[in-house]
């Protein structure tokens, strides 16, 4: 199989998925109201609970998204961790493209998505 770079793309393949195992199954207990509420209760000692490493948890502490990518984190559990402060799949593509909510959504009416 040939990988191909996309630019400005981190590719989420199975190196990722080994770097985000940690970062990815804590946002996964997201999925709870328990885990949300213990979260924002302490967000280090949860991050320590679930091993996060420096490089993601300074992402998480930043919000991120981009270095939580890098970081290994997979778009669809970051959105867990996203909605905890009101955000969407919307919010963080703007992340992602640089430009504001409201420009990234006129950019997907523009092309029709």
């Amino acid at each position: 199989m040939v990988q191909v770079d996309i630019p400005g793309t981190t590719l989420f393949d199975g190196v990722q998925a080994r770097k985000g195992y940690a970062l990815n199954k804590m946002c996964f207990s997201f999925n709870t109201a328990e885990g949300r509420a213990d979260f924002q209760r302490d967000e280090e000692a949860y991050m320590r609970a679930f091993g996060l490493n420096a490089e993601q948890a300074e992402a998480i502490r930043q919000r991120n998204v981009l270095a939580l990518i890098e970081a290994g984190g997979n778009a669809y559990y970051l959105a867990k961790f996203a909605g905890i402060f009101g955000l969407d799949m919307q919010d963080i593509g703007a992340q992602q493209t640089g430009l504001s909510k409201e420009a990234f959504k006129a950019r997907l009416m523009a092309a029709g998505a």
